[in-house]
């Protein structure tokens, strides 16, 4: 499964290798945010039992499942997936495997044990549409899909809503993970503080979806006193964060999307938008923007 993730999704696109160490940071509520395993990871525990939103990288599993037994005893009953990329569902069968039935399904609990609970991975219908189609091994797919825009688990005492934004965001199987009584989003790779947007056009990616879906986490989160704190935001790749940087990264994809759009307008070419450095006021903080800009110019119609 690692040779075949590796060649359907180059690790250069899609963020940096892991440093080799998991950290655990309390969010707020009963959720945690698991840093160094590739993307982002949420855990929400509770007597139920263990809910994962993403699985980072295989290669990073271990040590992942290590981390989430520190913070609860309880089995994992639950793993959502935000999206395909593999730092985001490579663990998905590691995870799976953390017990076996007799039927030979996956299960959590320790194999060999009485334990009968599936692990249900749930995501959008367009995640297990690619999984299955990258002949990615059947017990890393979900579950459960959906594939309209919203889809509810009651888990720990608390509502968990999946929403996937109405049009086609970073890719065409994003989803939104809010933990209503926590007041906690997990954005996925919607939006990540380390880079430009990662809009993967051979995976549906849009640009106008990527403003979509923050539009919709904006909407989600109620800032506390002074725009600081209250609804915490869970990014695909990066620190912690609230409404306010939502809001600040919402208004440069917007603003760097009509700046492309009108450079198209006046009839400049990618090179001559690539050269006229759009995103110059952008670029300290956000590093290269050639593929994201390449990526938008696509988007608009340019050839």
């Amino acid at each position: 499964m690692k040779l075949v993730l590796a060649l359907l999704f180059p690790a250069a696109l899609f963020g940096q290798p892991s440093s080799g160490e998991v950290h655990v940071l309390p969010v707020q509520g009963n959720v945690y945010m698991l840093v160094g395993a590739g993307g982002n990871i949420a855990v929400q525990t509770g007597p139920q039992g263990v809910l994962l939103v993403d699985a980072g990288l295989a290669t990073m599993s271990d040590k992942v499942l290590a981390e989430v037994r520190k913070l609860s005893g309880k089995p994992v009953r639950y793993l959502l997936n935000t999206h395909v990329h593999p730092d985001h569902v490579g663990g998905n069968e590691a995870i799976a495997r953390t017990g076996v039935a007799s039927t030979g399904l996956p299960v959590q609990g320790t194999p060999g044990s009485s334990a009968s609970q599936l692990v249900q991975i749930l995501a959008h219908e367009n995640v297990l549409n690619r999984m299955s189609g990258a002949k990615i091994p059947g017990v890393a797919w979900p579950t459960d899909t959906f594939f309209n825009n919203e889809k509810e688990v009651y888990f720990n005492g608390e509502g968990v809503q999946m929403f996937h934004p109405s049009s086609a965001a970073h890719t065409d199987g994003d989803s939104i993970v809010y933990f209503r009584r926590s007041d906690v989003i997990v954005a996925g790779d919607l939006f990540v503080t380390t880079s430009y947007p990662l809009i993967d056009l051979t995976r549906g990616g849009n640009v106008q979806g990527v403003i979509d879906g923050l539009n919709l986490i904006l909407d989600l989160a109620i800032p506390a006193h002074e725009q600081e704190g209250g609804t915490y935001i869970v990014p695909g790749h990066g620190r912690l964060c609230d409404e306010a940087d939502v809001l600040e990264y919402r208004d440069m994809v917007t603003i760097i999307r009509d700046r492309i759009r009108d450079a198209m307008k006046r009839g400049s070419t990618l090179d001559q938008i690539k050269a006229a450095k759009l995103t110059r006021d952008y670029d300290a903080r956000y590093g290269s923007s050639d593929t994201f800009v390449e990526a938008v110019y696509k988007n608009l119609g340019g050839k």
